[in-house]
């Protein structure tokens, strides 16, 4: 092997592709089922920017985060808009044809997702 050669398994070992995302739920988990008959859940996430990071009119990110698997469909139909919560898994870019042509989005593709706390107002209700 030539000194500028890597092997396959080295370099998959030079990538980390994952994300730890925490930030207040701001849309609720909403259920859906995808043409290929998929069901999957996504819920959009409000993180705020770090002081460095901030422009101004704008200190927050908005992340959707979609989840495949059974459990992280049920974490996310149960968070509530204003909950902090806690996400991890891949970024993607997501395609497919719409209406009006191709579309694209990135989203979050959640591994494991948990609510670290609940509204204020949840809370009170839950007594």
């Amino acid at each position: 092997m030539a000194a500028n050669q890597r092997s396959e398994t080295e370099d998959l070992d030079d990538f980390v592709h994952h994300v730890q995302v925490r930030g207040r739920v701001s849309t609720a988990g909403a259920e859906r089922v995808l043409p290929s008959g998929a069901p999957i859940v996504t819920a959009r996430l409000m993180v705020r920017r770090r002081a460095a990071a901030v422009r101004p009119r704008q200190s927050v990110d908005t992340l959707d985060c979609l989840a495949w698997s059974a459990r992280g469909r049920r974490a996310l139909l149960s968070w509530e808009p204003g909950s902090l919560v806690e996400v991890e898994g891949a970024v993607r870019r997501r395609f497919w044809r719409g209406p009006t042509g191709p579309s694209s989005r990135v989203e979050i593709d959640v591994v494991t997702a948990r609510r670290l706390r609940r509204t204020a107002s949840a809370s009170i209700g839950s007594g």
